[in-house]
């Protein structure tokens, strides 16, 4: 018997081994099946979920969110939002600190200035189906007038949010006061000029990066206590691009389009990847498949292999022996 003992680990080991290490991170390209999803205008990575994440419609039939399985493109999970008024035009969503979602109801569709607009906040469900979840509302008002905006970000240390207005020329980072109020109006005041005509933007996990994209490209800065500092150009997918958000290791920043069946495309991280383990600095921490980055995860799924292996040998000797 232990010419097909060892055969079967072979065979097992063989498998474990070509399963790609990277299946359940989030961190590849993959397509939104989902037909309801037409207009996906925003994106969020799951902390709790490996390879989920959040998306929306920027109008919907009603105040829904999406949770997509980057492995198979499929929705596992439609949030239906109560709560909150009728949504005019949501096209932002990030993930805060404590499993926090914040939704941005802050665009201007039809060219309508709202005299404020929403930033809805609900908790991420720890089981992922459909369900209800009650969020809580806030008003939003800026300091210089009405604006269209597309782009909410949430700092992942601060839990502070910040706001990007749309303008051709380049906008500002507005920033929001240290904790909403949901009983009042919250005022968002510019700091820093964005020289880019921004779609959406997003943090890397550990705050120190916030990359911003627009239709025809993006620009990474570091993030420097909100003094922003200019890294690098970003390069996007050719289309109506409006949804980033980095993979939740910090490693790729995850590029969406809006329409039907619309693509999700995963670029190497700009500047510092964002990862805890990371020790700083301006150069990005994500290596190519030849890099140690590589190998180390290369090493990890042999590991796993070969405990996986060993376990069924000796379960199936213990069993022969039995019998």
């Amino acid at each position: 018997m232990r010419r097909p003992l060892a055969i079967l680990a072979g065979v097992l080991l063989t498998g474990a081994l070509t399963l790609p290490a990277s299946a359940a991170d989030g961190d590849e390209d993959f397509t939104i099946k989902d037909p309801r999803i037409t207009e996906s205008s925003g994106l969020a990575a799951s902390r709790q979920h490996p390879g989920i994440y959040w998306t929306h419609n920027d109008q919907d039939t009603g105040a829904f969110l999406y949770a997509v399985d980057s492995r198979t493109g499929e929705t596992v999970a439609t949030i239906t939002m109560t709560g909150v008024g009728t949504p005019r035009d949501v096209e932002a969503i990030s993930m805060g600190p404590d499993n926090q979602l914040y939704v941005g109801d802050i665009g201007d569709n039809d060219g309508v200035q709202w005299p404020y607009v929403w930033v809805y906040r609900l908790p991420e469900p720890k089981t992922l189906k459909d369900q209800t979840i009650r969020a809580t509302q806030y008003v939003v008002k800026y300091s210089d007038g009405t604006r269209d905006a597309e782009s909410l970000v949430v700092h992942p240390k601060t839990g502070r949010v910040y706001i990007i207005d749309k303008q051709e020329d380049g906008g500002h980072l507005y920033e929001g006061p240290a904790e909403l109020s949901a009983s009042g109006t919250n005022v968002f005041k510019p700091t820093v000029p964005v020289d880019m005509w921004a779609t959406d933007a997003a943090f890397s996990p550990d705050g120190r990066t916030l990359a911003v994209r627009g239709y025809f490209g993006g620009v990474a800065y570091d993030w420097n206590g909100g003094r922003l500092k200019r890294l690098e150009r970003i390069s996007v997918p050719l289309g109506q691009g409006e949804s980033a958000s980095y993979s939740t290791d910090g490693t790729k920043l995850m590029l969406g389009s809006e329409g039907a069946g619309s693509s999700v495309v995963a670029n190497d991280a700009p500047g510092d990847t964002g990862s805890d383990s990371s020790s700083g600095g301006g150069s990005s921490a994500s290596s190519d498949d030849s890099g140690d980055s590589g190998r180390t995860g290369d090493l990890k799924v042999g590991a796993i292999a070969v405990v996986v292996a060993c376990v069924v040998v000796f379960g199936l000797r213990r069993l022969l022996r039995r019998g």
